[in-house]
């Protein structure tokens, strides 16, 4: 079934509404996009849907017509009477208002395993992944449209990698699928788009009895990532320099080196020989 695209300037001015920066509010409009946004979530008519940034339904309606459920969550009370409006012939919706952060997923999704889209602005991403990646009810897969610059960030395998790479690269294997022009929202943004897919892992690749010290060890070399490994974690830690120095070499690792130039598998050598020497 090929539904008609919204006329999303045409819906706002019906209803006297403007777009919110404040909100990173930039409607996906071409259905190119949008399909390629369905493909590459995977939505099967099995699958739970929860849609974050329902925006005014233009991905909704498509993922209900592949989906068995959609639970579409919109933080803008602004939008809800345009979404009741689009989305009332579609019956396998249930629309949500309200802040996704403050929203437990278990609670307003009522299957073991759901997949997770989302058209969400720059200054939620860090915020929104560590919140469903660290939920009691995962998701199997997110299928995120993020800022260009963010995605690459995100799904960089070495070298440069930040806390949020190191984060998601935990708890499963993002990869970029699509790149989503400025020109295919409305209005238009300044910069591109990339849809990321995040397969997530059965668990995470370090066990839960070690993540506390992992973030913790983490956070002390991100938060002073221009200072050596060395001098980041002395400052966080009741270890001299020199003591500072010699742990991070029990991990195979040169205490001169910066925190975004360690992968996860070296982040989690040096857990285990500071979970040993803190024992």
């Amino acid at each position: 079934m090929t539904l008609p695209p919204l006329n999303v300037p045409q819906l706002l001015k019906t209803y006297h509404l403007r777009p919110k920066k404040k909100l990173g509010q930039n409607f996906l409009i071409d259905p190119n996009a949008l399909e390629r946004i369905i493909d590459v979530a995977q939505v099967d008519p099995q699958d739970t849907v929860l849609e974050i940034g329902a925006g005014l339904g233009s991905l909704t309606r498509l993922l209900s017509l592949r989906a068995n459920h959609v639970t579409a969550v919109e933080i803008d009370q602004a939008l809800i009477p345009i979404l009741e409006d689009v989305l009332n012939p579609y019956h396998n919706v249930d629309l949500i208002q309200g802040n996704i952060l403050d929203l437990d997923p278990i609670a307003i999704i009522h299957q073991s395993e759901y997949i997770v889209v989302a058209n969400i602005p720059y200054y939620i991403t860090s915020a929104l992944l560590r919140h469903l990646l660290e939920a009691s009810l995962k998701p199997k897969r997110l299928v995120l449209t993020i800022q260009q610059e963010v995605a690459e960030r995100i799904c960089v395998k070495s070298g440069k990698m930040s806390l949020l790479a190191l984060s998601v690269h935990l708890y499963g294997k993002p990869q970029i699928k699509a790149k989503i022009p400025a020109g295919c929202f409305y209005p238009v943004p300044a910069v591109d788009s990339n849809v990321i897919s995040i397969e997530l892992f059965p668990e995470p690749r370090i066990p839960s009895s070690d993540l506390e010290l992992f973030f913790d060890l983490a956070h002390a070399g991100f938060n002073q990532k221009r200072k050596t490994l060395r001098n980041a974690l002395t400052s966080r830690f009741s270890y001299s320099a020199d003591e500072t120095a010699a742990l991070i070499r029990q991990a195979n690792i040169d205490p001169q080196r910066r925190a975004e130039t360690l992968s996860l598998e070296e982040w989690h050598c040096l857990t285990k020989v500071y979970q040993e020497n803190l024992a």
